[in-house]
């Protein structure tokens, strides 16, 4: 007889039903969220509310407060917003300190979203407390300057005053500068405190400067290899003994830099090599730059058409400076080819003399003909700003104007100038004028051919009117005294008509009209005049209405008046605005339309 062995499974099977059946649970209760959930994760909403505060007050609190800084991130989560909202009210009082609020009160909440606001609310609610005021200053400048004029007698700010950290860090630098500028380099701000009496509630003011020993600008020696020390020497515009001034030092690097001689220079006061006399020794050490540069340009304007442009500079020629450049232009209607050598004097900055050879070819509507020229001329500037040139031109010109008025002229022409250009941005210029004056002429007693005397004068204005409009106003006035406009050379006869004199018609077609043929001959007299108004519209664009009147005139022939109207488009770009105007002709007959194009600063 067998016997068969029997276990009871019962147990196991109801523990493998419960864990399918948790499991179960657990993959509905999944896909019920995943169903549940959004497409794309929400972003955390969050509105800061401040109040008590306005102005500066605001406006600071707002830049340090980390929650309201970073109330739009999209990857902000709960434990984040809550962390910032604790650091909170610590911000808020950092924010307030540097305008010496130090009992400031505030009251905030943090209000989770609702069904209504579907928002976090932060509310903060601030009492700034009245500013902590000055109640001591102990303000001692000891030392060899201890007397010194320059230094106040007094701290700059005073008992009673509000402490406002800006202000006493601008009184803390003045006059740690007038100790520079007065030559302690060694001065030593030996105790400068801001103390906060809780208690009292006042603040207290702790500042001591010895000043050390003063010291003077010695002897500046230069280490290069390119140009005469005697020659650099004329760059340094103080003697040995003057005060040792830092921005001294620095306007010589500037001067020296500008030259274009050198790409690197480095000014090193010898503050140890100073002797008994407290003379710093300065070494300027040098390396010089490269010696030639190339430069090719293409533009494109209405009244020259397409232009082609090769510039050729040579930084440094011998060991006292010269320079010189050649420059060709090519247009459809104008050509030329001009060197210019330059030799420094007096301010080797600014002044020197020129010589400048030039070959020029013109082909317009209404004159043709080549002239070639050779200058000598001294260009300075003077103390007021004003650039003066004066010289003497040697020319000679074989020239047509209109059909039948064929002509030479050759002699030497005397001329005189004055320029000044004064901007508050050289490129895209908000406000600023150029003015110009140019008196030029010769005589038979000068181996001339004829006898003329021509004087004119160019201005140019531009004023902001707000922070999106400008104010552009121009005027171009010449006179020739001569017997008769025949007597004057093309090159030297005034016409009117193109992109920076009378829009609305081509370049230099306007002027006293031949009435046998009807075509312009030039004019001795000169009266042009330009009003535009032009509108920022958003970002780099803008607007621009104009108008634009005179002409050129001659007592020999009719006079007659021109103006057009238009308006025009603007971009602002890194080397000027790009300008594109359509001009109404009104007087022209028939009326018409004519599109101009320039790119470039304005003055």
């Amino acid at each position: 007889m067998s016997q068969f062995g029997h276990q009871d499974s019962t147990p196991a099977l109801l523990t493998l039903l419960k864990r399918q059946r948790w499991l179960a649970g657990v993959w509905l209760g999944l896909a019920v969220l995943f169903i549940l959930l959004p497409d794309e994760a929400q972003a955390l909403s969050l509105e800061v509310k401040l109040s008590g505060l306005e102005g500066r007050y605001q406006a600071n609190v707002q830049a340090l407060l980390g929650l309201y800084q970073e109330r739009g991130d999209k990857e902000m989560s709960v434990p984040r917003l809550r962390a910032l909202y604790r650091r909170a009210p610590e911000q808020i009082r950092e924010a307030l300190a540097p305008f010496g609020l130090y009992r400031v009160e505030i009251a905030s909440s943090l209000t989770e979203p609702t069904a209504d606001s579907g928002a976090w609310i932060a509310s903060f609610e601030v009492d700034p407390g009245d500013p902590v005021k000055i109640g001591r200053i102990d303000y001692q400048i000891t030392g060899a300057g201890a007397d010194n004029p320059r230094f106040p007698k007094q701290f700059p700010m005073q008992i009673g005053d509000p402490l406002i950290h800006a202000d006493y860090e601008k009184a803390k630098s003045s006059i740690v500068n007038i100790a520079s500028e007065e030559g302690y380099i060694d001065a030593n701000l030996a105790r400068h405190l801001v103390l906060i009496d809780p208690v009292a509630y006042e603040a207290i003011i702790e500042f001591h400067l010895d000043t050390g020993e003063q010291f003077y600008l010695g002897k500046v020696r230069f280490k290069q290899d390119l140009l005469d020390d005697a020659f650099l020497a004329k760059f340094v515009d103080f003697k040995p003994g003057v005060i040792y001034n830092p921005e001294l030092l620095l306007e010589l690097q500037g001067r020296l830099i500008s030259t274009e001689y050198f790409n690197d220079v480095q000014i090193q006061p010898l503050q140890g090599q100073a002797g008994p006399d407290r003379r710093v020794p300065i070494d300027v050490i040098a390396t010089r730059n490269k010696a030639n540069v190339y430069r090719v340009g293409v533009g494109y304007g209405t009244d020259v058409g397409p232009r082609f442009s090769l510039d050729y500079r040579r930084r440094y020629i011998g060991r006292r400076g010269h320079n010189l450049k050649a420059e060709i232009e090519i247009s459809q209607i104008e050509q030329s080819l001009a060197a210019e050598y330059r030799v420094p004097i007096r301010n080797p900055v600014q002044d020197y003399l020129l010589i400048r050879p030039e070959f020029y070819a013109f082909d317009t509507d209404s004159r043709q003909g080549d002239l070639f020229k050779l200058s000598v001329a001294q260009s300075v500037r003077t103390k007021h700003g004003w650039r003066r040139i004066m010289g003497v031109d040697y020319r000679y010109e074989d020239f047509s104007v209109a059909s039948e008025d064929d002509g030479t002229f050759n002699g030497l022409v005397p001329h005189l100038s004055w320029s000044k250009v004064v901007t508050d941005d050289p490129i895209n210029t908000r406000n600023g004028y150029k003015i110009n004056y140019y008196l030029q002429g010769t005589s038979e007693d000068l181996l001339s051919t004829s006898n003329w005397l021509s004087g004119q004068l160019n201005y140019k204005l531009i004023k902001s009117l707000g922070e999106r409009m400008r104010f552009i106003g121009r005027t171009n006035l010449g006179a020739i005294w001569a017997a008769s406009v025949d007597d004057v050379p093309a090159s030297q006869r005034f016409f009117a008509g193109g992109d920076n004199s009378i829009r609305g018609w081509g370049f230099d077609v306007l002027g006293p009209d031949d009435p046998l043929d009807n075509e312009t001959v030039g004019g001795r007299f000169l009266a042009v005049g330009s009003l535009e108004l032009e509108h920022q519209i958003v970002g780099n664009w803008g607007g621009a209405v104009f108008t634009d009147f005179g002409n050129a005139f001659d007592p020999d022939y009719q006079q007659t008046w021109q103006q057009s109207l238009g308006v025009g488009i603007r971009y602002s770009t890194p080397i000027g605005p790009v300008r594109l105007d359509l001009a109404y002709a009104l007087t022209k007959d028939p009326a018409g339309f004519r599109l101009h194009f320039a790119i470039g600063p304005d003055l």
